[in-house]
C-alpha cells in the first residue's frame, strides 16, 4: 500500500503565492495592462485568503494570457519566473521535509489550487514528479483559456486525489499546508501538518492537535 507525501505549494514550499506572483511577474515585464490587471489579480487574491475565491474565474482570468500566446513564447517566460521569482522563494525546510520523505521512499505528491502551467516546472525544481493541480485546457498546442475539470481548490483538491489514486490503498499519509482552505486535505491525511500557518488553520490545527511547524525564513 502506498505512503504519501503531500505538498501544497503556495505559502508552503514557498515563501509566496506563485499565482499571484505570475499576475505581478507580468504586470513587472509590462506584458498586461497594468491598473487592470493588478487590481483583478489582488481581488482574486483576497478572495482566496478569506476562502471565497471563485477559483473557476479567477483560473479563467489568468489563462487569458495564456491562451493569447504560443507555447514557446510562454515556455520562455516561464524559465525567467522561476529564476528571478521562483528560485529564491523556495524554501530550505521546505525542501529538507521533501528529501526525509523522499529517503523513507514515499510518494510525493505537489497538490495545488494554482494552475499546471505555473506549477509542474516548480515542482519540478523541488524534484516532485507527481503533480495535482488545476489544469489549463490545450488543444491544438494551444491553450484555450478555459479550466479543464475542477479546480483543485478546497474539496476539488481529494477529487483529484482519488482520481489520482484509482481505488489504491493508503498505508499512511503526511499533508503539509499553510492554508484553511486546505483543511479538507489535511483531515484527509493520517499525519496533518500546519506550515507557517494562517490564523483560521493555526487555531484549527491547536484544537485538533496537529502538528504546527514554521518553515518561512
Amino acid at each position: 500500500m502506498l505512503k504519501l507525501a503531500l505538498f501544497d505549494l503556495d505559502h508552503t514550499l514557498l515563501n509566496i503565492d506563485s499565482d499571484h506572483a505570475w499576475g505581478e511577474f507580468l504586470i513587472q515585464e509590462q506584458l498586461v495592462d497594468v491598473e487592470t490587471y493588478r487590481k483583478r489579480n489582488d481581488q482574486f487574491y483576497q478572495d482566496y485568503q478569506a476562502g471565497t475565491l471563485d477559483a473557476k474565474a479567477y483560473q479563467e482570468f489568468v489563462f487569458e494570457f495564456l491562451r493569447a500566446h504560443e507555447l514557446p513564447y510562454l515556455a520562455q517566460l516561464h524559465q525567467q519566473f522561476m529564476q528571478s521569482i521562483i528560485i529564491p522563494a523556495m524554501r530550505p525546510l521546505a525542501i529538507q521535509a521533501i528529501e526525509q520523505h523522499r529517503a523513507a521512499g514515499h510518494e510525493l505528491i505537489l497538490i495545488s489550487a494554482t494552475n499546471n502551467f505555473v506549477v509542474e516546472p516548480i515542482a519540478a525544481a523541488f524534484g516532485i514528479s507527481h503533480v495535482l493541480s488545476s489544469i489549463a485546457e490545450q488543444k491544438n498546442g494551444r491553450y484555450t483559456g478555459s479550466l479543464q475539470g475542477v479546480p483543485c481548490f478546497q474539496a476539488g483538491k481529494l477529487e483529484h486525489l482519488n482520481q489520482w489514486l484509482q481505488g489504491r490503498e493508503v498505508a499512511e499519509s503526511w499533508g503539509y499546508s499553510d492554508s484553511h482552505n486546505d483543511i479538507p486535505l489535511l483531515k484527509f491525511v493520517t499525519y496533518p501538518v500546519a506550515v507557517s500557518p494562517d490564523a483560521a488553520l493555526h487555531a484549527y490545527a491547536l484544537a485538533h492537535h496537529w502538528s504546527v511547524e514554521d518553515w518561512a525564513f
